[in-house]
């Protein structure tokens, strides 16, 4: 790491570091593996000349993948949102993640197979959630809360009541 980020996301994996970035980087644009890091000596969770540590970006976002072992699990704690333009989007990132492994879950989040969470979130639920007619965004949020992956023409629908 010859001149990191002032602030980088460390997000820690497994064994799964280097996997997870390379699919990182085909999925989302402005996305990238930068570096990989293998260790200079044993550790407890790997040995020397293991990969231990990947640069990457995710959507332009600055990480650090760290191969620590199977002590601390990932959780809904931390999550990327991915802001959506349209269906076609949302469908495609939302496919990508749970078709390789990860898993769904509901209001537009799910998990990739190495238990990172994601929001995939139209701006269009933004917008349907936040409108300043409160009974509009009463309705958006109620059809929003009965779906895994949103649904844009149904929350737009929902919206307009």
């Amino acid at each position: 790491m010859m001149n990191p980020a002032k602030n980088t996301i460390c997000l820690w994996y497994d064994r799964g570091a280097e996997e997870a970035a390379q699919f990182y980087a085909k999925t989302f644009p402005d996305s990238s593996v930068t570096a990989v890091h293998r260790a200079p000596g044993d550790y407890p969770s790997g040995k020397k000349g293991d990969v231990l540590t990947v640069e990457f970006t995710v959507i332009g976002i600055p990480c650090l993948g760290l191969n620590g072992g199977s002590a601390i699990k990932p959780n809904e704690a931390f999550s990327f949102q991915v802001a959506t333009e349209d269906q076609a989007e949302t469908d495609r990132y939302w496919n990508a993640i749970v078709g390789n492994g990860g898993v769904e879950s509901a209001c537009g989040w799910c998990k990739d197979k190495w238990g990172v969470s994601w929001q995939i979130t139209p701006v269009a639920l933004s917008r349907a959630i936040t409108d300043p007619d409160p009974a509009a965004a009463k309705r958006a949020f109620d059809a929003m809360m009965q779906m895994g992956k949103i649904d844009i023409a149904t929350i737009e629908a929902a919206r307009r009541g």
